[in-house]
């Protein structure tokens, strides 16, 4: 099911997600919807984040095929890659980011089973951008200080600035005075 994406100022956007513990049902239906609202966007990456859940599970869609992962760890080459990188929670942002040109990403699928991700030049660019969206970390902090002073004034500037609004939930457990 395609999900909202969440937008540059959403707090979710810079948080780190925490490891997926339970491959089950659910995680199935998060790499779906994920998977879904990346391709209606459309884009090369979606993070969980992205659309507000806060787990290490991201998606790609590069040269015609879709894959995912669960909770990666990267291992990048020292070749470095420069090229465009945009982000669908930055709509309409596109700058040079310098990135590994190759990576190998260790994870899982969404049944636990374990999985290993070779990939280059567009492939790797995309798995180390949805990855940095799992710690919190969005293109635009890779950038040199001039281009991010640039994408700073694009983004004021845009129609879309401003209108992501933190979404407060109330807990429907007793908090005992500790929140709501």
């Amino acid at each position: 099911m395609i999900q909202p994406i969440r937008l540059f100022g959403d707090p979710v956007l810079r948080q780190k997600a925490a490891p997926v513990t339970d491959f089950d049902k659910e995680l199935r239906r998060l790499v779906e919807d994920l998977t879904d609202t990346m391709l209606d966007a459309p884009g090369a990456g979606l993070a969980a984040p992205q659309i507000g859940v806060p787990l290490r599970v991201f998606t790609w869609y590069v040269d015609g095929q879709p894959g995912y992962l669960v909770n990666p760890d990267l291992t990048l080459s020292e070749e470095i890659q420069d090229g465009d990188e945009g982000c669908l929670s930055l709509p309409g942002l596109k700058f040079d980011c310098r990135r590994a040109l190759s990576v190998v990403a260790r994870g899982f699928d969404m049944h636990g089973e374990p999985v290993v991700i070779e990939g280059s030049e567009l492939l790797a660019r995309a798995i180390q951008h949805e990855t940095d969206h799992l710690d919190g970390i969005l293109f635009i902090d890779k950038l040199d200080e001039a281009s991010r002073k640039a994408a700073m004034k694009q983004i004021r500037e845009s129609d879309w600035f401003g209108l992501a609004k933190p979404i407060v939930k109330v807990s429907p457990h007793a908090t005992f005075g500790l929140g709501r």
